[in-house]
């Protein structure tokens, strides 16, 4: 265990700190890809395409928040669970909502009755939890977060992300939501918090192995550099609105 991280510098820690903040902040760009993500995972379901469900979870970027929720622990930084939640309950508002809105859209518009008879594959997957996904998602975690500050395995991160499928669950909900089907939308929420708690869980153990206790000053500093950089931007959108006027 101690070759595994002996070589991982404070630097690493900095720098992966400080990328996970900024991936984990509720910024525009953030809520844009999971919006892009949930109308991917939504078709997919749809369609029972599978190749499009695992196109919509190598975009979507949900998995930064949770894992900040365990750094957040690991560290008892109360500001960082408290935003990293934030973001975590706006992206799955948001996204439950338009994956509804899709379902009811191709459902009554376009022409999709069968759909609320005929459940296919892979929609029933994602409403049939068991304890053996939150295993799949403690070693996705694991794995997630020793990338993170390992640059030389940050190709590994594509394959973490499909491994433990996290927007899947959340369209499949808005899919339940759409067809007023109770049963599909507490299976699909147990499994998201089933992967979410395994992710945590996992999360908070690689980053107290890592040692990551001193960089709680790194983690302000991250925060404070992201407001600044959302309060600049702002006031430059003010000030355009302000010059257009």
């Amino acid at each position: 265990m101690y070759l595994l991280f002996r070589d991982i510098d404070e630097h690493n820690k900095t720098k992966a700190i400080d990328s996970l903040i900024v991936d984990s902040s509720p910024k525009p760009a953030f809520f844009f890809m999971v919006i892009m993500s949930v109308l991917m995972a939504s078709f997919g379901l749809l369609l029972n395409n599978a190749a499009v469900i695992i196109g919509s979870m190598l975009i979507a970027p949900i998995l930064s928040p949770i894992l900040s929720i365990g750094l957040g622990i690991t560290l008892g930084d109360n500001d960082l669970m408290r935003r990293s939640g934030f973001t975590i309950i706006k992206s799955v508002g948001y996204s439950v909502g338009l994956s509804a809105m899709t379902t009811w859209l191709l459902w009554s518009v376009v022409g999709g009755n069968e759909l609320k008879t005929a459940l296919n594959p892979e929609i029933i997957s994602r409403i049939e939890p068991n304890i053996i996904y939150l295993f799949i998602a403690i070693v996705a975690g694991l794995a997630t977060a020793y990338a993170r500050v390992k640059p030389e395995v940050n190709d590994a991160l594509p394959g973490t992300a499909i491994a433990v499928a996290l927007v899947p669950p959340i369209a499949t909900i808005g899919i339940g939501v759409a067809f007023l089907n109770l049963e599909i939308i507490s299976g699909a929420l147990s499994l998201f918090i089933l992967n979410a708690i395994g992710i945590i869980v996992a999360a908070m153990f690689m980053f107290s192995l890592m040692n990551i206790y001193s960089k709680k000053n790194v983690v302000k500093h991250a925060i404070r550099k992201v407001d600044r950089e959302k309060e600049e931007l702002t006031a430059k959108v003010e000030a355009e609105k302000a010059r257009q006027e």
